[in-house]
């Protein structure tokens, strides 16, 4: 889960400046209690500046077996544990990877137009009983604070019944102001990495070793050691075989 941590940093190490954060938030909620009662949905409010999420939860809760008590449930953290273990862990891997490329989309847009675009997944999640069943998931940032930082996101989950939904994760970044699905070339995470670290990793991934690498891209070892290191620490992970792993997750390698 170490994609985690990176999605993690890129959305709670963001600068936050807004003088009217107190309306907006209480705007904010109001909306996602009204998604949770209109669509028994569990809604899920998170508050990227302070580090804490509100949850309302409506009748799909009972079904996958989150019950709470009424109105909404504050915990300090941007991340619903107790959901989001109830989410197959490929799957789990799946949504990180997509929210962080939704999340660089979003910051290389301008804000009036970042309401236009939402992520959709179908997930496998375990109800009651323990046995998977497919869930709609739905993200959008509902604000952002005046020096363009992403601050408030949303989270649905309802039930889906669409046939073949509980087979596999499936996601997509869509504009519902034009019903465009939003192909992976337009919104690449491609900044995390530089260009000769990707051409090192590469490498990695097909088996070569450091010194038929430095060979191979004309640098020294100690400068493909160099490369190396901060790849694992750009991705959050302990080796190259996760190195590897996370990238072609974030289509950064194929």
């Amino acid at each position: 889960m170490n994609i985690l941590d990176t999605l993690n940093d890129y959305l709670l190490l963001q600068t936050f400046d807004d003088n009217h954060a107190s309306v907006k938030l209480s705007r904010s909620q109001m909306i996602a209690q009204v998604y949770a009662q209109m669509e028994n949905s569990i809604s899920v409010l998170s508050d990227l500046k302070a580090n804490k999420s509100y949850i309302y939860t409506g009748g799909a809760a009972t079904a996958l077996g989150i019950d709470g008590p009424p109105g909404v449930k504050e915990i300090g953290s941007i991340w619903e544990e107790d959901i989001l273990r109830k989410i197959k862990e490929e799957d789990l891997i799946e949504k990180y990877a997509l929210e962080l490329r939704f999340f660089h989309l979003l910051k290389s847009l301008p804000v009036a137009e970042r309401a236009d675009y939402q992520l959709v997944s179908y997930l496998r999640m375990q109800d009651r009983q323990g046995v998977y069943i497919p869930v709609q998931h739905r993200m959008f940032y509902v604000q952002s604070t005046e020096d363009g930082s992403i601050w408030l996101a949303l989270c649905l989950y309802n039930l889906s019944f669409e046939a073949g939904k509980a087979a596999a994760y499936c996601g997509s970044i869509v504009n519902t102001r034009t019903g465009d699905v939003i192909g992976d070339d337009e919104y690449q995470v491609d900044d995390i990495l530089t260009a000769r670290e990707k051409d090192v990793l590469m490498l990695i991934k097909k088996g070569k070793k450091s010194k038929d690498i430095a060979a191979q891209l004309s640098i020294s070892v100690n400068t493909v050691h160099r490369h190396r290191q901060n790849i694992l620490e750009k991705l959050h992970v302990a080796n190259s075989m996760e190195a590897c792993r996370m990238a072609e997750s974030l289509k950064l390698i194929s």
